[in-house]
């Protein structure tokens, strides 16, 4: 995951409402194929539920994260994992591959550094396999969110976190920092969540709360959950979040 501005992370608040971001990436290891004896970064770690997948596999994988509270809840599980800036790296050669679930979206500051630092890190022929928040994710969340600051006179624009680019965007991309792109594609994955919107909100929207005074993050987080109540929630109570996800495979282009 990402340090983002005003973002940090509670690894039981995590494995608590956000344990359906592993659960839900079966398909996308498929994508990467993972091989015994290979090496491999997990970029965006987290607390290394998905990395436990890779090394079950046979890989030998280095997981990586700006969380601090992550790196050490991965480390628990006995993972080798270190708190690494995605927009920062510094391997070079390393790897077979680079694996990424649900974390580049986190990395707003400067998402060309992260394609760029993982071109660095691959060896040439490379693969680069990840999926992320795309265009129109949470959509519907993010707009509550933002509305529901607006009417209390906060700026959400200025706190916002999230970088979910379109297809073409990412491709151009991707290109631009060295990568021949095999494989891209979009979809919409509505995803039930564990518990009502107010759980999600306080472990994935924490960098708009931050900007609240403490005492009326409770009152953001109830209006944001009214908001969305008759379009994110079913009459049994459950609560589905808009996702909306990018998903790619990218070949780091040998050097002439």
């Amino acid at each position: 995951m990402s340090a983002a501005a005003g973002q940090t992370w509670n690894a039981d608040a995590y494995a608590r409402n956000g344990r359906f971001v592993a659960d839900l990436a079966a398909s996308l290891v498929d994508w990467l194929a993972p091989q015994a004896g290979e090496r491999m970064l997990d970029l965006g770690c987290g607390d290394g539920a998905l990395t436990q997948k890779l090394v079950d596999a046979g890989a030998v994988v280095t997981g990586a994260d700006a969380s601090p509270e992550l790196v050490a809840a991965a480390r628990e599980r006995g993972l080798d994992a270190q708190v690494v800036d995605g927009q920062a790296l510094a391997f070079e050669d390393a790897f077979d591959a680079v694996f990424s679930n649900a974390a580049l979206h986190w990395m707003k500051r400067d998402p060309d550094a992260v394609l760029t630092g993982v071109a660095r890190a691959l060896k040439d022929g490379g693969r680069f396999v990840a999926e992320m928040g795309g265009a129109g994710n949470i959509a519907a969340i993010r707009g509550a969110v933002h509305d529901v600051l607006a009417a209390r006179g906060y700026d959400a624009a200025s706190a916002d976190p999230w970088f979910f680019p379109t297809v073409a965007d990412y491709r151009r991309r991707l290109e631009a920092a060295g990568f021949t792109v095999t494989a891209i594609e979009s979809f919409a994955r509505p995803t039930l969540l564990p518990g009502d919107i107010s759980g999600w909100l306080r472990t994935f929207a924490q960098a708009f709360l931050e900007i609240v005074p403490a005492a009326e993050r409770d009152a953001v987080v109830a209006d944001v959950q009214n908001a969305l109540h008759a379009r994110l929630a079913n009459q049994a109570g459950q609560w589905t979040a808009d996702y909306v996800r990018l998903r790619f495979i990218a070949i780091k282009t040998p050097r002439q």
